[in-house]
């Protein structure tokens, strides 16, 4: 799961960078997403992979949650982007197909980031 978050932190540092440097042409020729809406979102992003990440890493116990819930988010603003600002495009099963498995894949990760909590907790229980 630590590739999948780093992975997508890089998707969205890229987009951030590609929207600031490529503004003026973004703006010529009429994106339609304002290149500074592109560049917070992908910035808002970053900083919750960012987050993420270091959860995971930590092995915080709210880190599955937030996993599942920042792929849920993630998975919402990709459809609502992709449907309501972009030009259609033929690859919609490949699109949905591959959402689906990230997912799943996703779920069952958050399963087993929960389950490696819970028996953390149970083999070294905190002594007061």
């Amino acid at each position: 799961m630590l590739w999948l978050v780093l992975i997508i932190i890089i998707w969205n540092i890229l987009r951030v960078w590609t929207s600031m440097a490529w503004k003026n042409v973004l703006i010529e020729f009429s994106a339609s997403i304002p290149p500074i809406t592109s560049a917070i979102l992908g910035g808002i992003w970053v900083v919750i992979g960012c987050f993420l990440y270091w959860g995971i890493w930590q092995g915080k116990a709210w880190a599955g949650k937030m996993l599942l819930g920042t792929a849920a988010g993630y998975t919402i603003w990709y459809w609502s982007e992709r449907l309501f600002f972009q030009n259609p495009r033929p690859n919609v099963i490949f699109a949905v197909i591959v959402n689906l498995g990230l997912l799943i894949l996703i779920f069952f990760a958050t399963k087993s980031l929960s389950r490696e909590a819970y028996e953390r907790k149970i083999k070294n229980p905190k002594v007061e």
